[in-house]
């Protein structure tokens, strides 16, 4: 086997691993409405647990507003109640047959919370990754001891293994700076 199909085969797991930060960071607030703050929020709802955008139509008409329009009437209590269990620092207004979340400004003090939070999001797809590169450089060491891989390709390995590592830690650098961003305006 050569260095670079074991290498090639933890692509996959690191496009996860920033998928995943990507879809962590988006329930993050900013500064406007999102509906990733509270789409995945799960709802008991007739004994069963359902994520909130499988029982209801989510929309930001304006831009600290989040307008919930359940399929059923009969979801409101449920909805309601999900969204005060949250704790996303927000509280739901039954308007008729929809729900409305009016998301005040962000104080400094909680734009610093959001800040640190984020930044512990960001070191865990970090150490995610540094576990990955872990796990294949391992591999490899394992191969060249067993002679698949000569002694000149297991230096190339190491190389082209820590360009792939770096280039998805500047990914996770960009996804974080410019929610950074969002949080500070």
């Amino acid at each position: 086997m050569e260095y670079k199909e074991i290498i090639e085969k933890i692509k996959p797991e690191l496009n996860k691993v920033i998928t995943f930060l990507e879809r962590e960071i988006g329930k993050i607030r900013a500064g406007r409405a999102s509906v990733s703050l509270i789409e995945d929020i799960e709802v008991d709802c007739f004994g069963q647990k359902m994520s909130l955008n499988q029982l209801s139509a989510i929309s930001t008409p304006e831009s600290r507003q989040i307008l919930i329009q359940p399929w059923d009437d009969s979801y409101i209590e449920s909805i309601q109640r999900a969204l005060e269990k949250a704790n996303v620092g927000v509280s739901p207004i039954v308007d008729g047959k929809n729900i409305r979340i009016s998301l005040p400004p962000l104080s400094e003090e909680y734009r610093q919370k959001l800040i640190k939070v984020l930044s512990e999001k960001k070191e865990e797809a970090r150490k995610t990754i540094r576990r990955w590169r872990d796990e294949v450089w391992k591999e490899i060491q394992d191969k060249t001891r067993s002679g698949e891989i000569s002694e000149d390709n297991k230096y190339r390995a190491k190389d082209d293994l820590q360009d792939l590592v770096d280039d998805f830690n500047d990914k996770i650098d960009k996804i974080a700076d410019k929610k950074k961003r969002e949080i500070i305006e």
